[in-house]
């Protein structure tokens, strides 16, 4: 747990699959499994769960209930659990906030309202009423390739007024747009492109929610550590050698081969849910040799 408001949900989290059983029902054995394994053996100071990773448009809102409790249960005395509320139904998204909240989640994540292409305006609104919904802190994803829109720095700035509203995720992938966010107001940045996580700590991020940390969790503390340190030698030699893991899961959407990795390690994940397909044989392939170059052993 963290009490450093600096880093309001820790350094290094990971937005974890939602484990399924071979018939496709949530598995939540497996969601605890799973939760304690990254948090007592990772290096994690938290996870976010219900987020595009854990196949949130394809999971039912009482299994994302459901996983959020089994995941509380788990690890929720000594990791912050993120819950992911975000849709493109501001009335809906603030239901599952106050779900959460009901739940003991110890934060919110809201991402940006996808397919509906709102104006800043709408997405101020829309933050700001998920923020009024609770208590808890709240973490906006920024990630346009998505959700088709980005969020504005005006409206970064604007949206970090609400003393509920304290993070961001980005993966927007403007190094530009967050230095002038992050001089402007206090918000704490989060790498959400793991393939950017030197780049952004290195002008001021303050942790990491990633993807390849499901694999790799250590390493990403210790480049979180070597950039606060100021040990950039150290740092760029860490990105470097992690840049082959962020290839290789992020050859197709990541759920589908971070969950083949994990199953290849014995951990749960099972299958995901459609339109998304398992990995193919020739894929876990081609995932086993770039993890390999990676460090990381299948």
């Amino acid at each position: 747990m963290t009490s450093d408001p600096a880093r309001p949900f820790g350094r290094v989290l990971t937005a974890m699959v939602t484990p399924f059983a071979a018939d496709g029902s949530i598995d939540l054995a497996g969601a605890q499994q799973l939760a304690a394994h990254l948090v007592d053996r990772c290096a994690h100071d938290g996870l976010v769960v219900s987020g595009t990773t854990g196949e949130s448009p394809t999971v039912s809102d009482a299994e994302q209930r459901a996983v959020l409790e089994a995941v509380l249960d788990a690890v929720g005395d000594r990791a912050v659990v993120v819950a992911g509320v975000g849709t493109n139904d501001t009335a809906h998204s603030i239901e599952k906030a106050r779900d959460a909240a009901r739940l003991g989640a110890h934060g919110l994540m809201a991402v940006t309202p996808y397919y509906n292409k709102p104006p800043q305006a709408g997405l101020l609104r829309h933050f700001t009423a998920i923020a009024d919904a609770t208590d808890l802190p709240v973490m906006l994803y920024d990630i346009p390739p998505r959700s088709g829109i980005p969020i504005e720095v005006d409206t970064l700035v604007r949206a970090a007024e609400h003393p509920n509203i304290v993070a961001v995720k980005d993966a927007k992938g403007s190094l530009t747009d967050v230095s002038w966010t992050m001089a402007r107001c206090d918000l704490a940045y989060y790498s959400g492109e793991d393939a950017l996580n030197l780049p952004l700590l290195a002008i001021g991020a303050v942790g990491v929610v990633s993807v390849v940390g499901h694999l790799v969790g250590p390493r990403l503390a210790e480049l979180v550590a070597a950039v606060e340190s100021g040990d950039l030698a150290r740092a760029r030699a860490l990105h470097t050698g992690l840049l082959p893991v962020c290839r290789g899961v992020f050859r197709t959407q990541g759920a589908i081969l971070v969950k083949a990795a994990l199953t290849e390690l014995g951990l749960p994940a099972g299958p995901v849910r459609p339109p998304l397909v398992d990995a193919t044989a020739e894929e876990v392939a081609q995932l086993r040799a770039d993890l390999a170059e990676g460090g990381v052993t299948l």
